[in-house]
């Protein structure tokens, strides 16, 4: 069955299996996506006050795997920092900026929020 899908106003043809076919799209109307505004975080106590340059923030919500940074370590750019683990996958947060780590806010096993401090560097 071949579907019309429109995102960001862009019009796309793909060809789609759907068991028990039975044309029950054919007079569907259309949908059209909506891109919406981020909202802007508020001040919580996963430490909104903290100079964003030099903290590093949990991508997502979940349990930490593994801890792979200690105070006063050197890091690059890049360099892996903790491991999280979120329904079922595991995601490597790595350094935003090359620096010294200053405090590491979380330890294996703790759950995190979305965005809550993981690591503050120097």
């Amino acid at each position: 069955m071949k579907i019309q899908i429109v995102i960001a106003g862009k019009t796309y043809e793909v060809e789609a299996d759907v068991e028990g076919e039975n044309d029950s799209l054919a007079g569907a109307s259309p949908v059209q996506s909506v891109l919406l505004p981020t909202v802007p975080r508020r001040s919580t106590s996963t430490g909104g006050d903290a100079d964003e340059s030099k903290v590093c923030r949990s991508p997502v919500a979940g349990i930490v795997a593994r801890v792979c940074v200690q105070p006063g370590q050197q890091l690059q750019l890049d360099d892996l920092i903790v491991v999280l683990e979120a329904m079922k996958m595991e995601t490597s947060v790595i350094a935003p900026i090359a620096g010294q780590v200053k405090s590491v806010k979380v330890g294996p096993g703790e759950a995190v929020k979305l965005h809550q401090i993981l690591v503050e560097f120097e």
